[in-house]
Order: C-alpha cells, then structure tokens, then sequence
C-alpha cells in the first residue's frame, strides 16, 4: 500500500511538469498585424515572385498563383510519425490504434498595390492527420515569430531580385 501511494506522488507530480501554461487568446487585429507587411518601392510582381521563391525554398508545392489577384497558395506536407507512440497504441489498440502521422501546411498569400509599394498578407494553416487519413486536428498557425521569419526570406529574396542576383 505504501509503494502505491508513493507511485501514486511521483506520478501525479510528473504529469502536472508536464501541464503547460494555457495559451493567450490573440485578437484577430492582433493577428492580422503580424501577418501583414507593407513593402515600399516595390513592384507587386517582384514580391509575388519573391513568395514564390520563398515557399519553394521552404519545401511548399505551389498550387496556384495569380498575379493578377496577387493571389498565391502553397502547401507542404510533413510526417510528424512520433515511431514508440505509433508502436504502443498499436501494441494496445490493434487494429483500431490511431496516431498522429502527418502534417500539410497550407499557405495563402495575397498582395495588394498601394501607392509607393505594394501590401502583402500570408496565412498559414496546419492540418495534422492520422495513421487512418483522418484529421486529428485543424489550427491556423498564429505565432508571430513564425510570420517574422517567412517575411524576413521574402524581404531577403526582394533585394536578391532586385541586384539582380
């Protein structure tokens, strides 16, 4: 009985560790702000190019592009198979075992013409899938350093276009 309840502390300490902090609920302003970025001198067509290249660059299929919406979609699939989740729930579920198997990425990017420049808006979403093709789970991506990073290789790739590199 001793051991029980000793087993009992250790298990419950470990899985509150384990408990994460609950996320803060972003504002969709909030979230339209850090997926927005506004290029000044600069022809849409070289930034649309230079998502393309971008998207390309990260592993995305290109699926459709119109320049003249300034419309463009990617997405990229990824296998985020954890290998000793999939052998336990197998071991203990058989043939009904599900797990997380892979991942698409969807990308949807727009780009509008100010004046003096050109204003771009990209949207993330991931879908995660199971061993059995069914969606686990549909999220769209809303962390800023996520965003900061993709309009940082298209800023990079605009200057590359534009020395003609």
């Amino acid at each position: 009985m001793k051991n029980f309840i000793i087993f009992s502390i250790v298990v419950g300490i470990t899985l509150a560790g384990c408990a994460s902090a609950p996320k803060t609920q972003k504002t969709q302003l909030q979230i339209r702000e850090f997926q927005t970025r506004t290029y000044m001198d600069v022809d849409s067509k070289i930034v649309m190019k230079a998502m393309l290249n971008v998207l390309q660059d990260d592993g995305f299929i290109v699926k459709n592009a119109v320049p003249e919406l300034g419309l463009l979609t990617a997405s990229r699939e990824i296998d985020v198979e954890n290998k000793g989740k999939a052998f336990f729930s197998a071991l203990f579920k058989g043939n009904d075992a599900r797990w997380e198997k892979n991942s698409i990425i969807e990308a949807s990017c727009n780009v509008s013409d100010i004046k003096d420049g050109c204003k771009v808006r990209a949207n993330f979403q991931q879908k995660i899938f199971d061993n059995k093709g069914g969606i686990v789970k549909i999220e769209q991506i809303e962390e800023q350093q996520f965003y900061q990073t993709f309009f940082t290789k298209v800023s990079k790739s605009i200057f590359i276009q534009r020395m003609g590199l």
